[in-house]
């Protein structure tokens, strides 16, 4: 499930958006649909959050936690059960209480507490997902991944002058906010070990 990640840090969106870009082709980085889904009550406001509060309101703190291979083994499982029934959830498509209930049952049935726990999970091999460089693989950090996105996007030639200047936007913008620094360093071996699968799976484009 590539895009089933819930928007728990909107300065992250932007990062694996960058990611995403790789071949200038890709659209988001997750679905705003499963995104949706995912997304708790706070995200889904109606009413836009006062100024004071907003600049918090757009990165929310990450519960960053050591990833273990089981954990990363298991996000992969459920992720790929839960795509079928989030690749049937229309664009901005309000939470539906039964697909909410099949997909926290997937999750328990691949040993996660709860819809939280799976998604916590992800949200971790995101971050660190979002600070790899896709050609070479490695882990760069989101600043030079964005740095790295930026210029490509300059240099396209196919790129209509609208897209360009909306993918700059979007990419200064999370220059300006980066997500937190990993506490975790051994998330990053981890991650670079399941480098392609992961990024098939959450990080990829709907191509891919």
């Amino acid at each position: 499930m590539r895009e089933i990640v819930r928007p728990v840090l909107a300065a992250l969106s932007v990062a694996s958006l960058a990611v995403a870009m790789t071949a200038l082709s890709n659209d988001g980085a997750f679905a705003q649909a499963k995104q949706q889904q995912m997304a708790p009550p706070a995200k889904q406001q109606a009413a836009p959050p006062p100024p004071a509060q907003a600049q918090q309101d757009q990165a929310p703190q990450i519960k960053q936690i050591a990833l273990t291979d089981k954990q990363v083994d298991s996000a992969l499982a459920a992720s790929k059960e839960m795509d079928p029934i989030t690749a049937k959830i229309p664009d901005n498509a309000k939470p539906d209480p039964k697909i909410t209930t099949q997909l926290e049952g997937i999750a328990k049935k691949n040993g996660f507490a709860s819809m939280d726990d799976f998604n916590n999970v992800v949200d971790n091999i995101s971050l660190v997902l979002g600070g790899f460089d896709p050609q070479t693989k490695k882990y760069v950090g989101p600043e030079a991944v964005i740095k790295a996105q930026i210029a490509q996007v300059q240099a396209d030639k196919k790129m209509s002058a609208k897209d360009k200047k909306e993918a700059l936007a979007d990419l200064n913008e999370a220059l300006k906010s980066p997500p937190p620094a990993i506490e975790n360093k051994g998330n990053i071996d981890l991650v670079a070990k399941n480098y392609d699968k992961l990024m098939d799976e959450f990080g990829g484009s709907d191509d891919n």
